[in-house]
């Protein structure tokens, strides 16, 4: 993506002439068109701040320009039906919307080998981000992801175009047939995933997290990223199984 803050103005643009475009189907569309088109080009930005910013370009210069005069009330909440739309509520306790960092599990082949055709997990694969990281560490595997916002889904899918992509319920997803799967998820939430994997997954199963550790259990592996992160791998088929949570 261009640089910062130009991208930023490029955001806001595009959002602008997608208003200017859709004017022909009344206003409440050229709005909710124009806002859906600058929150998704906002997904591009790694950190949080810059998605926010460039998310809210339009909605906050239209209302400077004064939009807002004489617009149904309804329209106010636009930008925050967007985001329920994009993130929905149950996949708010789940795991942030944070994107895998380049080159992140780049480390992941040498200490988890897979045969070719292996089956690679991204539970929970938000917009992509692991899944494109997962195709370059390992090519010659057929890498997968499940996302439980379908609009987030779709762009995963569009995003990582060699990854099979659907939109679904990680937690009710049986992990038995992956060689490996990959989470990043909240640290309340690694008890779970360690419970579902020693559950599910066979003595061979690889699990890798970024960030976030499974407590009291030791690693086979872990890394420290550039930017601070941490990458742990576990094999959890070598634990005795113990049900997921409900």
């Amino acid at each position: 993506m261009t640089a910062w803050p130009l991208s930023a103005l490029l955001v806001w643009l595009a959002a602008w002439l997608t208003h200017t475009a859709l004017l022909g189907l009344g206003r409440e569309a050229a709005v909710a068109g124009a806002a859906l088109a600058g929150g998704l080009l906002a997904l591009f930005y790694e950190r949080r701040w810059r998605r926010l910013i460039a998310a809210l370009g339009f909605p906050v210069s239209a209302l400077a320009l004064g939009w807002q005069s004489g617009a149904p009330a309804l329209l106010w909440l636009l930008p925050l039906l967007l985001l329920w739309w994009l993130y929905p509520r149950r996949s708010w306790s789940e795991a942030p919307l944070f994107p895998t960092p380049r080159g992140a599990l780049e480390r992941l082949p040498g200490l988890a080998p897979l045969p070719p055709g292996a089956r690679v997990l991204d539970a929970g694969c938000g917009v992509g981000d692991g899944l494109r990281e997962l195709l370059h560490a390992y090519p010659q595997a057929r890498i997968e992801g499940v996302e439980w916002s379908r609009p987030l889904a779709w762009l995963a899918r569009w995003r990582a175009r060699g990854a099979v992509v659907r939109q679904g319920d990680l937690w009710a997803d049986d992990w038995a047939p992956f060689a490996l799967v990959y989470v990043f998820q909240r640290p309340e939430s690694m008890p779970r995933v360690w419970a579902k994997a020693c559950a599910e997954m066979t003595p061979q199963g690889w699990l890798a997290s970024l960030d976030f550790a499974v407590p009291d259990v030791a690693p086979v592996a872990s890394w420290q990223l550039p930017g601070g992160q941490f990458v742990w791998l576990y094999r959890p088929g070598r634990y005795a199984a113990s049900k997921p949570a409900n």
